[in-house]
């Protein structure tokens, strides 16, 4: 069995299309949350999912596009382009969000966008907080994003391994305790303006990065008719 796992897609089509194109065949598609938010195409980027049958969970950005109070919490451009989201999403959209759990279980694996123990806000960027998130961890692995960089944090002995992987690096996770982030599709901030996302075999026991190059202009033209903060159109061309 092949699973897709995406996250922190933030409202753009056109690097989520660039993924599904690449995939090839799956068996599902998992998703982490922050759907929504910062891009120009919340609706277009939900119809997508919804028409794959993804399954996943929701993030700070998808419960603030939903109504919640998490929009105080923002930043000055990520308000704007949150409260452009409210005004811009179709009540189907709306709804869809709404119902996003905070957490999610598959297998042995638990979905969480930002962490295990505060599945919307906590950032793992850090050994003592991944060591503190394994600790509370209920199944061999743990998906999580909100960070939008690609990482793994593994039990060993005892320790916890950090790993920072790249395109095509594989991770064998049969018999281990870890977290694994796919990275971003919609907004990388690693660096790399390609999309990131992650490939699991689950019959394999491994999982996979892949990146993924996409049309960048034009998803900055579309964020430019929308009149989406400049900074965030900029940042998409460095990655970061």
């Amino acid at each position: 069995m092949r699973v897709a796992v995406l996250s922190d897609i933030h409202s753009n089509l056109v690097a989520l299309d660039a993924v599904l194109a690449s995939l090839g065949t799956v068996d599902a598609v998992w998703h982490l949350g922050d759907v929504v938010g910062y891009g120009p195409e919340p609706d277009g980027v939900v119809d997508r999912l919804t028409e794959i049958g993804a399954v996943g969970v929701r993030g700070n950005h998808d419960a603030a596009a939903a109504g919640g109070d998490e929009i105080d919490w923002f930043n000055p451009d990520a308000r704007a382009a949150m409260e452009w989201t409210r005004a811009a999403i179709a009540d189907r959209t709306r709804d869809w969000l709404t119902a996003l759990p905070e957490r999610h279980s598959e297998r042995d694996f638990s979905l969480v966008h930002g962490s295990l123990r505060e599945p919307l806000w906590e950032y793992i960027v850090s050994v003592p907080i991944a060591r503190a998130n394994l600790a509370v961890l209920t199944t061999p692995i743990g998906l999580y994003g909100h960070t939008h960089l690609p990482m793994v944090f593994a039990e060993r002995d005892g320790a916890v391994e950090q790993v920072e992987p790249g395109d095509g690096s594989r991770f064998g996770f049969a018999g281990r305790r870890a977290l694994v982030n796919p990275g971003s599709v919609g907004q990388p901030r690693d660096g790399i303006v390609t999309a990131s996302y992650l490939v699991m075999d689950l019959d394999d026991q491994s999982c996979t990065w892949r990146r993924v190059s996409y049309d960048v202009g034009s998803t900055q033209a579309a964020m430019r008719d929308a009149g989406l903060p400049p900074r965030l159109i900029e940042r998409l061309s460095y990655g970061l």
